[in-house]
């Protein structure tokens, strides 16, 4: 049904994880004997869990535990680790910054520049620990750091931007060419962001092994209200899943897809899967780990624009342990701990033994899923009424 908001102008609704709700299934299974585990670029991983490339989130350490708990971290190359030999030190000024020095220091430590050798250490001491190693960084940096990366025994490479598209255009330098680097690389490529079907179409048809979706949504980012632009997380997802399965249909050759931000608890990583997300990259989860070099700090990749930053740093504090926050025991009531618990728990409900089947879940628009009936929440804000 179409919607104008003026003359001539027709627009689409579109949906975000408080607008919707999956419904409970007709079979329920026993969230002991659900399959949590999805395959990227040919690695299997336990659980479809990433960690986000920012600063805050991952460094080696934190990549290394992340493997070991069964899921992925992606080092940003781009950022502090391979601008300093000792980057916690580096970080730990960022988290001791106040508000208004915030972002003035970030760009000023960011403007350090990038050390190959560097590159390579980090990558051998992920790989030290007989994890999977996963690097990410911007198009401008990829051509150079994608082959160094390589050599050094990195497993999946991520090429990230605000937006991604394969027709980039630009009077002032040649755009990078992905299908060309994909080609290059003897290692699989992720590439993100994107939100729409026909650009994340044009995306896998480039030899991606995987896509991330969202521009815009997470914690630390303020894109959306810098540039204006980006779709909530629910439709985003949903129209690049439909991407995904006819490319699937077309060539046989399935691209997982990866919602990626606007997830701060269980219920939303749980919904973005049934909207057809394969796994899902989250950042202000983990960066309230006690493992997270951040310090309980956490600021998106774009924040050390030097022109124009799209992101800011925020305190998500530090509640837990990576090992809590994943697996439980769950020592908060918002639901932001036990993260795989409540994963688990929704397939067995909806009855989905793995996440191929709570892909076709039935999904329902719920506005009021939030507030209906938690009139003491909202009143003592506590639960799912924390601000």
């Amino acid at each position: 049904m179409p919607v104008f908001i003026g003359r001539d102008r027709e627009v689409r609704r579109c949906y975000g994880f408080d607008e919707i709700a999956l419904v409970p299934g007709n079979v329920t299974v026993d969230p002991d004997d659900t399959d949590t585990s999805m395959n990227l670029g040919g690695i299997r991983l336990r659980i479809p869990f990433l960690a986000s490339a920012m600063d805050g989130v991952v460094d080696t350490h934190f990549a290394v535990a992340m493997g070991k708990a069964g899921g992925l971290g992606v080092l940003n190359l781009d950022g502090i680790n391979t601008r300093y030999e000792k980057p916690r030190e580096v970080v730990a000024q960022i988290a001791a910054a106040s508000p208004e020095d915030a972002t003035c220091l970030v760009q000023e430590l960011y403007r350090e520049p990038t050390k190959e050798h560097l590159v390579v250490e980090r990558i051998k001491e992920i790989k030290k620990a007989k994890v999977p190693c996963a690097v990410s960084t911007i198009p401008q940096n990829a051509a150079r750091l994608g082959p160094i990366a390589q050599k050094a025994g990195c497993d999946v490479f991520f090429v990230q931007s605000t937006v991604a598209t394969v027709r980039h255009q630009s009077s002032r330098y040649t755009p990078f060419d992905l299908a060309a680097f994909v080609t290059k690389m003897k290692i699989p490529v992720v590439v993100g962001n994107c939100v729409g079907y026909d650009v994340a179409l044009e995306l896998m048809e480039t030899g991606v092994q995987g896509l991330l979706v969202g521009v815009g949504p997470g914690a630390a980012c303020t894109t959306r209200g810098v540039l204006g632009i980006g779709v909530p997380q629910v439709t985003a997802t949903v129209d690049c899943a439909a991407a995904r399965d006819f490319f699937y249909k077309k060539t046989g050759r399935y691209v997982p897809i990866i919602t990626d931000g606007g997830m701060s608890t269980g219920g939303d990583i749980c919904k973005a899967i049934a909207c057809g997300s394969d796994g899902v990259m989250v950042g202000s989860a983990f960066a309230r780990t006690k493992e997270a070099p951040g310090q309980g700090f956490h600021w998106g990749m774009a924040t050390p624009h030097a022109n124009l930053p799209r992101g800011t740093r925020v305190k998500v504090g530090v509640t837990g342990t990576l090992d809590e926050i994943l697996f439980g025991p769950s020592r908060l009531d918002d639901g932001s701990q036990n993260l795989v618990g409540a994963l688990k728990t929704c397939m067995g409900s909806i009855g989905a033994a793995n996440i191929k089947e709570m892909q076709l879940t039935e999904i329902i628009i719920a506005p009021s899923i939030r507030t209906e009936g938690k009139l003491f929440q909202r009143a003592q804000n506590i639960g799912m009424a924390k601000s």
